[in-house]
């Protein structure tokens, strides 16, 4: 079984239209980074991903290092700062597809956005 999981700051305030697009940017980041087995694998049990928050980037620092630390495929998202967010400003990070158990490892603690 194969997910993605997208990792939200909910320190940042932002509103639900600014998380569906950073949510949107960090899945087709990381999707371009994955493994084309695990991708292959994904697509062919439906692309499932799990939305998910941390309470500041500390936390969000913490999650990215493990998931690097495990050969995970990630992307960080970072604003350009046109609309709510200062430029430059880390929102979100997907991580995977790949491995829902490796994925899960790192990702089972944390709260459903």
């Amino acid at each position: 079984m194969y997910k993605q999981v997208i990792v939200v700051r909910k320190d940042l305030k932002m509103d639900k239209g600014k998380i569906a697009a950073q949510v949107a940017h960090a899945s087709l980041e990381a999707y371009k980074k994955a493994d084309t087995k695990d991708v292959i694998g994904w697509e062919a049990e439906g692309m499932k991903k799990v939305v998910v928050g941390v309470k500041d980037i500390k936390e969000f620092m913490k999650i990215k290092e493990r998931v690097k630390e495990a050969n995970i495929p990630y992307s960080v998202i970072r604003d350009a700062g046109r609309t709510q967010i200062r430029p430059g400003t880390v929102t979100a990070m997907g991580i995977g597809p790949a491995k829902e158990e490796k994925i899960n490892r790192i990702t089972k603690n944390l709260k459903l956005l």
